[in-house]
């Protein structure tokens, strides 16, 4: 697995400040897309041990509240088996930080069984993400003032709940500068 960028104090994508890894490789291509340079899978540095030590070193910051994982699209199944390693970790020596992921893939997509990019490591992953933001960008879409998302089209999911209860549970969305 390669990735484009780590980022230590990331506040743009999810709340608080966050650990960012931008992985490479995303097949969706979205118009738009900030960052289309990640779509190539060999795009920028190879993913190794010293980098997950060095992410679990910035996660173990008291300030930091939790990991982001974007790309690219972290759920391509190239990338997702380093990932879930990644985040088991994670969830064993930091269970108070949330787990985000961005994914072009719809949810429905994500469970639908053996269709790309479900894999063996699929449900796993899912099981181990707090907050899953889906859905492609889509140009026409684009509202700036969305907190955590590029698109309207785009949601942000409760995972654990939308496990536990069956259905998709959406966290409302706070428009940008909004008072708490």
């Amino acid at each position: 697995m390669h990735y484009g960028a780590l980022k230590n104090c990331d506040i743009a994508n999810g709340p608080g400040i966050r650990v960012s890894l931008f992985v490479s490789g995303c097949r969706n291509h979205c118009p738009g897309c900030f960052q289309p340079e990640t779509w190539d899978f060999n795009y920028g540095d190879l993913y190794t041990e010293e980098t997950e030590k060095e992410i679990l070193k910035l996660l173990s910051n008291e300030y930091v509240d939790g990991l982001s994982l974007l790309g690219g699209d972290p759920f391509e199944p190239e990338n997702q088996a380093q990932l879930v390693l990644l985040m088991k970790k994670c969830k064993k020596n930091f269970p108070e930080k949330t787990i985000w992921i961005y994914t072009g893939y719809t949810y429905e997509k994500l469970i639908s069984g053996n269709v790309h990019p479900c894999c063996e490591w699929t449900k796993e992953m899912l099981s181990l993400t707090d907050v899953l933001v889906d859905g492609r960008f889509i140009e026409d879409e684009k509202d700036i003032s969305l907190q955590f998302r590029g698109s309207r089209n785009q949601r942000i999911i409760d995972i654990p709940e939308t496990i536990k209860t069956g259905n998709i549970v959406i966290i409302p969305d706070k428009k940008r500068g909004s008072i708490k």
